[in-house]
């Protein structure tokens, strides 16, 4: 199969991926596994992260080398492994999942194993590359949000808004009936609010945690993509109600997460729950956030749509730290994802035909 490999993270992922056109295929697929072959993956900054972060004395050790690397994905089944899980997909289903985490065999590789667990079938009407965006964004919106808020008009602060997890936060909190707040620089401000922000800080202006003490305790509940200001969790009871809960989605360092999961409160560590994100694997999740980009109460935003061969372009753009929505990569060819929805569709009028017909022959039979 055709892939982007990686052997090693020195200097940056992206300086070390190299284009195989006959990369090792990751083999039959066993228990609860899917093979899928991808059309679309988006790529996380978790994608560069943890593999770096996971590199000891040159050597990465979340993933054999050499390695693809890539999580998000929408592609058709190839085949099914032998567990009743599997067994719900059929070969030629188109479906969209996550791999949870980096692996030997990620979706800038042609071919993939993922679990029945993390897929869910592709719904009639939303875009593969919309559904592309859904594995780590949009579930992790998801995750740090649904669960926390049980009535509408709660109070929620977003701590990074035009990113790829931030677009979908805002959203998901907007159709839980919240007032949302977030921040951004100034050139997104506008881009927030189109979105649903009710509130937007502009972190190029103004000074975050300063804007939030001011309000008083008022916030329901707190999601943070960033990891800065350095004091934002520290502080956080000035501005969260007591017994409310602040998320950690991301950070541009491991050492943020650790900080204050670990200092106590007595010596200037935060005062209110600590939850530093770590995602489950509800495929439900996949099924409800893509029928709502289906019924248009979530709009997916691209950044940049890049094709195979642009790969590690596509990692320099989310490297910059300048990203607004989601960077969408195609690993399958248009011609043969356009073949691949000319036969869905006729399957699916195939079966309405069929239907029919059945149903003329009852009514003659009565």
């Amino acid at each position: 199969m055709k892939a982007w490999l990686y052997s090693s993270t020195k200097g940056g992922l992206e300086k070390n991926l190299v284009f195989s056109p006959d990369a090792r295929t990751p083999g039959s697929p066993q228990g609860d596994q899917l093979l899928i072959r991808v059309i679309s993956t988006s790529i996380n900054p978790a994608d560069y992260k943890a593999p770096a972060m996971s590199t000891v004395c040159g050597k990465v050790l979340i993933a054999t080398t050499p390695a693809s690397p890539g999580m998000d994905f929408c592609g058709r089944v190839i085949a099914v492994g032998s567990d009743p899980a599997a067994r719900q997909f059929t070969p030629g289903q188109l479906v969209l999942g996550c791999l949870g985490m980096p692996r030997q065999f990620g979706t800038l590789g042609e071919f993939i194993l993922a679990s029945a667990n993390n897929t869910a079938p592709l719904p009639l009407g939303v875009d593969p590359d919309a559904a592309a965006t859904i594995g780590v964004a949009g579930r992790s919106s998801y995750q740090s949000i649904v669960p926390y808020i049980s009535t509408p008009g709660s109070r929620v602060f977003i701590n990074g808004g035009s990113g790829g997890c931030g677009v979908y936060g805002i959203q998901i909190a907007k159709l839980l009936g919240c007032h949302v707040t977030v921040t951004c620089s100034t050139r997104n401000v506008q881009f927030c609010r189109d979105l649903g922000a009710d509130e937007v800080i502009d972190y190029t202006a103004q000074d975050v945690l300063e804007v939030l003490k001011s309000q008083g305790q008022v916030f329901d509940h707190v999601v943070d993509h960033i990891g800065s200001p350095e004091g934002l969790y520290q502080e956080c009871h000035s501005f969260l109600k007591p017994g409310k809960v602040f998320v950690q989605v991301g950070a541009s360092s491991m050492l943020t997460f650790a900080h204050r999961l670990i200092r106590p409160s007595l010596l200037g560590g935060g005062k209110r729950k600590y939850v530093a994100l770590l995602m489950k694997s509800h495929n439900d999740e996949f099924t409800q956030i893509a029928n709502w980009i289906r019924e248009g109460k979530i709009r997916v935003e691209f950044d940049a749509v890049y094709e195979f061969e642009d790969t590690v372009r596509a990692f320099e753009r989310l490297r910059s730290g300048r990203t607004r929505g989601k960077i969408v990569i195609h690993v399958t060819s248009p011609d043969i994802l356009k073949t691949m929805w000319t036969c869905v569709f006729k399957e699916r009028i195939k079966k309405q035909e069929t239907a029919v017909k059945q149903k003329h022959i009852r009514k003659a039979n009565k």
